[in-house]
């Protein structure tokens, strides 16, 4: 079931209330229904692989916690995480390693024909897997206590806010909240219902929109060169971003709507100051689940500089290849674990070159200068990302800025633009809506938008959520509506 759906739409509420109407020693059972009933609208024949993920994980869990030999539990924690990644890999990268290995044989001159796999990826089973060996990672070491319930640990496996697009939700966060007794309260319900409408504005209006004229330039790369290609990967920059925190506000605003609170998972990471800020800032919960599970146990800052540096690379490289079973996604990043790694180095002169300037005025336009680098930066990564494979992701690098003598020449640029689906109405639309997302960020940055508009009148309030509904309703893309970008990782 996609958020951004009627049967979504309707879902909703009646979880909800019927949520409120039980008695609160039912309500996890409602919870479980729903989210299974949630996940099963897509295959429902896939519930099954959640429901063995679930059982392996609750399993390990409670052995780990009833023995006292370290090498029991060191085995049971390698068995569990070996059975989740091993699923995990079996639906994900069978075909990317298959193919893989069949274009290296090729080379060597050695026939293999190993069958390629017709499975079709179970949506959200990145996301749940990595919930799931965090929490046993963390009974493992004592951080958290194993859960006896099954079927309270079986919703926090598959809570349906979070369970195709996160936050990864960590078992110390989350867990206690199935137990605990949720009164309906207006001021969440009403802030939980802002954070939907605005989220569906960020992905409706501002995502869908952007990503139809996205994909006229990067399913054809070579068909255009120049400003059509730069102004589609600035569009790319936005649409993942909205398309990817929208699906996000949704989920925090529904699980807000019963009472529950979902991480933060992204904090206007297009200010950020540098690439390791916009990685604090960007898809928090996956970054420090990275950092929590892959890089300390990797040995973190606590090795010598060359092994630092190593650390973070590999990190940010596995960190590419969760993102897609693709050699583009490692590339995209290979590309941060580059930037993490030079800002490792040069971050330091940075910041004292800050510290030595004395005024006010120059100390912010040093941040808004590295503010616009790191934004460039993180947009040219966007490009391996996007693009289909290596030849397309070549081309947009080498010709991201040809002819830019031409530029200036409005009819040739119009013809480009017009082959890309982008007329001057669509442009002023999208142009106005990612600034209307940046004036966002940007307020809410300094306070917190909401808390904003609930010191302002109540007519004032109204009138900027049905201003917000109507942008909704009249300037979505109905007939060419996208799915999450992440629906299936």
């Amino acid at each position: 079931m996609l958020f951004n759906s009627l049967h979504y739409l309707i879902f909703l509420p009646i979880v909800v209330s019927l949520y409120y109407l039980l008695p609160h020693r039912w309500r996890w059972l409602l919870l479980l229904v729903a989210s299974y009933y949630f996940y099963m609208c897509w295959k429902p024949e896939y519930a099954i692989l959640l429901l063995i993920s679930t059982g392996v994980a609750y399993t390990a869990g409670l052995g780990i916690s009833r023995t006292e030999d370290p090498r029991t539990k060191k085995a049971l924690l390698w068995c569990c995480i070996t059975i989740l990644l091993g699923i995990l890999f079996t639906f994900k990268y069978f075909n990317f390693a298959n193919a893989t290995l069949r274009s290296l044989f090729t080379e060597l001159r050695i026939p293999v024909n190993i069958p390629y796999s017709n499975l079709l990826l179970p949506i959200g089973i990145s996301f749940y897997t990595f919930q799931k060996i965090s929490y046993v990672v963390d009974v493992f070491h004592g951080k958290a206590k194993p859960e006896k319930h099954f079927g309270i640990f079986a919703v926090y496996s598959c809570f349906f806010p979070q369970l195709v697009a996160g936050p990864i939700e960590r078992v110390e966060h989350l867990l206690h909240q199935f137990y605990e007794r949720h009164e309906f309260t207006y001021d969440k319900a009403v802030s939980g219902l802002w954070l939907i409408l605005w989220g569906f504005f960020k992905k409706v209006a501002v995502a869908d929109r952007l990503s139809v004229l996205v994909k006229a330039v990067y399913s054809d790369p070579h068909s255009y060169s120049g400003l059509p290609m730069l102004v589609a990967t600035f569009f790319f920059a936005f649409q993942i971003y909205c398309d990817f925190s929208g699906y996000t506000d949704i989920a925090i605003g529904s699980a807000r709507l019963i009472g529950f609170d979902l991480m933060a998972n992204f904090r206007q990471p297009y200010f950020s100051r540098s690439v390791a800020e916009f990685w604090r800032r960007w898809h928090i919960s996956l970054s420090t689940w990275f950092r929590d599970y892959v890089y300390i146990p990797l040995g973190g800052n606590r090795v010598v500089k060359w092994r630092w540096y190593y650390n973070i690379f590999i990190t940010f490289f596995v960190s590419g290849l969760w993102h897609g079973a693709n050699w583009t996604f490692a590339a995209w990043g290979a590309m941060h674990g580059c930037y993490m790694v030079l800002d490792s180095m040069f971050g330091p002169a940075r910041d004292r070159l800050r510290s030595r300037l004395k005024m006010a005025a120059a100390q912010t336009c040093f941040d808004w200068l590295n503010v616009g680098l790191t934004f460039s930066l993180v947009t040219l990564a966007w490009i391996p990302f996007r693009a289909s494979n290596f030849s397309d992701m070549w081309y947009v690098f080498t010709h991201l800025f040809s002819g830019a003598k031409n530029w200036l020449d409005l009819g040739a640029v119009s013809i480009q633009f017009r082959g890309m689906g982008l007329h001057l109405d669509e442009l002023i639309c999208a142009v106005t809506f990612i600034g209307l997302v940046i004036i966002y960020d940007w307020l809410d940055s300094r306070r917190g938008v909401w808390e904003r508009l609930q010191a302002q009148p109540l007519v004032l309030r109204w009138a900027v959520c049905y201003s917000v509904l109507a942008l909704v309703l009249f300037f979505t893309p109905y007939n060419q509506a996208q799915n999450f970008i992440y629906f299936q990782f």
